[in-house]
């Protein structure tokens, strides 16, 4: 059976650790999988998936979002940067997961004088324009190795794809689905005014429709 690494860096949260992260692997049935997350001691047991204490040989990596912020470099992200510059496997970034693929391939992210957080079209290079879920404060300024597919009024490179690996990455929360962003709001990991800043946290992609 496949095997896929999330580099799980919500893992101490309820609504955007584990049901965020649920929806994530519900993209890849038939996986075997296994949760890393070296950023904290306090990761809650999802009742599924297998924790690991290093990276394993995997077939895909997701790298999530995280509290963390890449502007504010921890030791433990080393460890990410390490992964993403050694496989050859697959890998998908989100948000703060887009931001240290960027980084450990070249590029720079820079922290903004406020967070977005809201609803906001995406424009494709292709011409696809599509309205998707963002709540970062750094932002990718230059993107490195990696060649820039899409962008948004608010931020310059918001999707991108690595030209010769596997390797896609965007920088909204494909997977802040409506029923994610209601069990957030229920166990506090949103507030309502924070929640309302989103309207109907409809998406028009989900995480396969972004990365894959």
């Amino acid at each position: 059976m496949n095997k896929l690494l999330v580099v799980d860096l919500l893992a101490e949260r309820e609504g955007f650790g584990k049901h965020g992260t649920a929806e994530i692997v519900s993209h890849f049935p038939n996986y075997e999988i296994y949760l890393w997350a070296p950023h904290t001691t306090e990761a809650i047991d999802y009742g599924w998936g297998v924790r690991v204490d290093s990276p394993i040989d995997a077939d895909v990596i997701v790298i999530t979002g995280s509290r963390r912020n890449v502007s504010q470099w921890e030791d433990w992200m080393d460890d990410v940067a390490d992964l993403i510059r050694t496989v050859n496997v697959p890998i998908y970034g989100i948000c703060f997961g887009h931001q240290i693929i960027a980084v450990s391939l070249g590029g720079k992210v820079e922290r903004a004088e406020k967070s977005s957080n809201f609803i906001a079209d995406v424009t494709y290079q292709d011409g696809k324009v599509v309205k998707q879920l963002f709540t970062h404060q750094d932002h990718v300024v230059s993107a490195g190795e990696m060649q820039t597919i899409a962008s948004a009024e608010h931020c310059g490179i918001v999707a991108c794809k690595h030209p010769t690996r596997p390797i896609t990455t965007v920088q909204f929360h494909p997977e802040a689905v409506k029923s994610v962003m209601e069990i957030s709001l229920h166990c506090g990991d949103l507030s309502e005014a924070e929640a309302s800043a989103f309207g109907d946290a409809i998406q028009d992609m989900d995480v396969g429709q972004s990365l894959f």
